[in-house]
């Protein structure tokens, strides 16, 4: 059986639920993001957009490029109720729901059909379904697979609805610009473009000598992709279930001590997140982006699965502490910690009891003080060196 795979995208959707909810925004090139000097954009309203602004560039340069933008601070927690009913929408249709973002989602309904109509039926109500409850738009591309009802969602956004049959991927993804194809960097395309590969079609008919040279052992994988072939499955929950804290310097950081410092505050913040949610974890992953915005990040297993600080602290230290021997005296501008293959199971762990009973009493207090008194109530011995060097 074809499969029938959903990309759903809200339009601009930061962005969107600031001019909805302030209606005096609507029409006007907002930004939503940090008001910092070190800020970066968040989202761009389609308005602003037409300047250049995108997600991910520095406030500075989106202000140089539209200086009359309304800058908006980022509202986190009212975008997650919006996402969390665009998402409880999802689910009336399929199970098989795997979040990419607040915003973003793959949903497989292969299964969905006999009971709920074609693939584009489904997709037609989930659209009327959202604007009907939040008062906004998406986009949504319906394919055979992940890769193309990607693609298909952004080809005619905003409030878009594309379709590509499985024996149309060919003619629909051929004329487009390789840019088009998630996962080619932007150092790639140029390389690409220069040898005369400029669209999907000129990438999925180049021999394989012309291609190796760019894309090396991963040549016949790039074809493929050209020519939309993609076997992934819709893996629910998939990156719903994480919980992180990072933070963004206002000068960069170079000093190890300075960083780790920062890594226990996160650490901490991340623990106290997962206790208050109920959740273990069993993988911690250290986001680090450079001075010059290259983002790396680093994960490894925690055993047995915990929501205690301590133990997920040492974690993301060993894994900034390889990081900054592979990379010494490198400025880093954000530092992030985040807990990810959760489960509310405890796994029990005899030889590591005692340890872990103080560990839980420590967590316990220091929760029981910020709830009474605030966050910045009381820290660890660990995270003081930051404090000092300010």
């Amino acid at each position: 059986m074809t499969r029938s795979i959903l990309h759903v995208d809200m339009d601009a959707f930061y962005a969107s639920v600031e001019m909805r909810d302030n209606p005096e925004l609507r029409g006007k090139p907002v930004i939503v993001g940090g008001l910092g000097g070190r800020g970066v954009v968040a989202a761009a309203s389609y308005e602003v957009r037409k300047y250049g602004v995108h997600s991910a560039m520095p406030m500075r340069e989106a202000l140089k490029r539209c200086p009359h933008a309304v800058c908006v601070k980022p509202r986190f927690e009212q975008y997650k109720s919006v996402s969390n009913a665009v998402f409880e929408i999802f689910h009336r249709f399929t199970p098989l729901v795997q979040g990419l973002s607040l915003d973003e989602a793959f949903l497989d309904v292969t299964h969905s059909q006999a009971a709920l109509g074609s693939a584009e039926s489904i997709a037609k109500q989930i659209k009327q379904l959202i604007l009907q409850q939040t008062q906004l738009t998406a986009s949504v591309g319906v394919a055979p697979n992940k890769l193309v009802a990607k693609i298909a969602s952004d080809l005619r956004k905003p409030d878009g609805l594309v379709v590509v049959p499985q024996e149309q991927v060919t003619a629909i993804l051929d004329p487009l610009p390789i840019r088009r194809l998630h996962g080619l960097g932007n150092k790639t395309a140029p390389l690409l473009e220069r040898i005369g590969i400029v669209t999907l079609r000129d990438l999925r008919l180049a021999p394989d000598a012309t291609l190796r040279s760019v894309f090396g052992k991963y040549t016949s994988q790039m074809k493929a992709r050209a020519a939309g072939e993609d076997d992934r499955p819709v893996i629910p929950d998939y990156d719903e279930k994480q919980i992180s804290s990072e933070t963004t310097f206002d000068k960069d950081i170079v000093d190890p001590s300075q960083l780790h410092a920062v890594l226990a505050q996160l650490a901490d913040r991340t623990a106290a997140r997962l206790r208050a949610q109920g959740w273990l974890s069993e993988r911690v992953t250290v986001k680090i982006r450079r001075h010059d915005f290259k983002t790396y990040t680093r994960q490894c297993a925690v055993r047995p699965a915990t929501q205690e600080t301590k133990p997920l602290a040492a974690a993301a230290a060993n894994l900034l502490n390889e990081w900054i021997k592979a990379q010494p005296r490198t400025p880093v501008r954000l530092l992030g910690v985040g807990a990810g293959d959760l489960t509310a199971q405890p796994q029990l762990e005899l030889f590591s009891a005692p340890e872990s009973k103080k560990n839980k009493h420590l967590d316990a207090a220091l929760d029981d003080i910020r709830a009474k008194f605030g966050n910045t109530a009381v820290s660890r011995a660990s995270s003081l060196k930051s404090r000092d060097s300010h």
